[in-house]
């Protein structure tokens, strides 16, 4: 054994003639700040956590790296980490130009393979990832996030039929206990259970509080993914799976992170159709279309609504398909198609009025859409279409009615206060675009008071956005004055969600 955890000599010497500096690592190296010396007392003290007391890396070592020879592993995945928890963003090991046979897919954005094990393994390898950085206090993430056809593309194969899995092992017959690996129907139970608990905590405290207890969760749930289980275990797993990480990309959404909030719902769709669970996906894929209008992209948020529409289109109940009329009338109120927009209000409303005569009971996932998102969504809808169309006084009319009726009916909810304090918002601006600041400011307070209660950068991001519109049209308003200068108090820009 060589002992320096490099590269063996035969294939040193068989690459040395094409050799090249790596500049991906050296560019890494030099902004770190580390000494070649220090970079090698990190990898060893980090190899023998791992248990790979073999490796003995010093200052020459460290130089070769830089001048082109390629490490074995652990030394690329123990360089990520170190190179990762010093930037606080997910530096992987193609980043620092190692490991160039074989890309790794989740170095790759979107475009993934639809396959189960591979889907296990780049939600084992992403959540993973992302609970390291956030152990260490970072969040972020050195991903970038897709758009255009480089996303709507890879996500039309969600529709596309898989090919046949082999088939498991059947199910134990009349027992419930747990052999072998293998899940109870309890166990399963209580998995279920707590991805609904999760999803109540972000409700009521919004993305902040509870992250990285639904991150590790997901990681846990990708571990009981590769070990051997019935067709039909395996199935809830994926379907639970990809709540979770639906929720990990909500949560992600709403402090802020966005290309990995994007990462997590591309996860959560593959995973969902592993499950075969069509209206899971298109709902995976609304909360797509929704970052994609807070990024200012409604062509592709309509690309994505679509897309989930015909998937979903014999198997959603009408509360989904409901949900899924919101958020093209969103699309379309970005876009500034004010007929198709309100078009598809009617539609949400229409179909929304059906949700009481649907036989099953609905998802837990799709639970929170209620007559006050209803009214919430439809809106905010015709407040976008104000502003597309340069602050329009007749759009801002049609949202008032809708918005008061989704604030009275938030303000009975104890359990959806994050949502409370984006409509709270929404009136708030409304009466801006209807140039009564005295009434805006007094929405804008009482969603500060609420905003205090929920960890949501999202929330924080669009009330400190109202308060600066206010200031910048009524900035000689005394209740404007006092608003600007309560917002520095309350919710001060250096608070940061964690």
């Amino acid at each position: 054994m060589s002992g320096n955890g490099g590269s063996g000599t035969n294939a040193a010497s068989a690459t040395h003639a094409d050799k090249r500096p790596n500049e991906l690592l050296t560019s890494w190296f030099v902004r770190s700040g580390w000494s070649k010396g220090e970079l090698a007392r990190q990898v060893n003290r980090r190899a023998r956590q791992l248990g790979a007391n073999h490796i003995s890396t010093d200052t020459s070592r460290v130089r070769r790296w830089l001048d082109g020879e390629n490490p074995r592993e652990p030394i690329p995945r123990i360089l990520s980490e170190l190179f990762s928890e010093r930037f606080g963003v997910v530096v992987s090991v193609e980043d620092l130009g190692l490991r160039t046979a074989r890309q790794s897919p989740s170095a790759t954005g979107v475009d993934l393979p639809w396959t189960g094990p591979q889907t296990v393994a780049l939600l084992s390898e992403f959540s993973r990832s992302d609970l390291m950085l956030a152990r260490r206090g970072f969040l972020g993430s050195s991903l970038v996030l897709s758009a255009g056809p480089a996303l709507i593309e890879p996500m039309q194969r969600w529709l596309v039929p898989s090919p046949a899995a082999p088939r498991s092992e059947p199910e134990p017959a009349g027992g419930s206990g747990r052999a072998r690996g293998r899940l109870s129907r309890p166990e399963l139970d209580l998995l279920e259970s707590t991805t609904v608990m999760f999803r109540q905590w972000d409700a009521q405290c919004g993305g902040g509080l509870r992250r990285k207890a639904v991150v590790g969760q997901l990681h846990e749930v990708t571990d009981l993914l590769q070990e051997p289980q019935p067709e039909s275990t395996t199935r809830r797993l994926f379907k639970v799976a990809a709540e979770l990480a639906e929720l990990a990309g909500w949560m992600s959404y709403d402090i802020g992170l966005q290309p990995t909030a994007q990462k997590y719902f591309v996860l959560a769709l593959h995973a969902a159709k592993e499950a075969g669970d069509r209206p899971l996906g298109s709902y995976v894929l609304s909360s797509m279309s929704r970052q994609m209008i807070h990024l200012g992209r409604p062509d592709d948020a309509l690309e994505l609504i679509h897309l989930a529409q015909y998937g979903s289109r014999d198997c959603a109940s009408p509360r989904t398909q409901s949900m899924l009329y919101a958020m093209e009338a969103r699309a379309y109120a970005n876009m500034g198609q004010p007929g198709k927009c309100k078009r598809a209000v009617r539609m949400a409303e229409d179909t929304f009025a059906e949700a009481d005569e649907w036989d099953e009971p609905d998802p837990d996932w799709i639970r929170f859409f209620s007559e006050a998102e209803l009214y919430g969504e439809n809106s905010h809808s015709y407040r976008d279409l104000a502003y597309v169309a340069g602050r329009s006084p007749t759009y801002a009319s049609l949202a008032e009615p809708l918005m008061n009726r989704a604030v009275e009916l938030f303000a009975e909810d104890d359990e959806h206060q994050r949502s409370y304090a984006l409509n709270l918002i929404g009136v708030a601006t409304v009466h801006l675009l209807q140039r009564e600041p005295e009434r805006s400011t007094v929405f804008a307070t009482e969603a500060m008071q609420v905003a205090k209660k929920v960890r949501s950068e999202r929330v924080n991001t669009r009330i400190r956005k109202t308060v600066d519109t206010a200031a910048r049209d009524f900035g000689d308003l005394g209740e404007v004055v006092d608003l600007t200068e309560r917002l520095a108090v309350e919710l001060p820009e250096t608070a940061e969600a964690v």
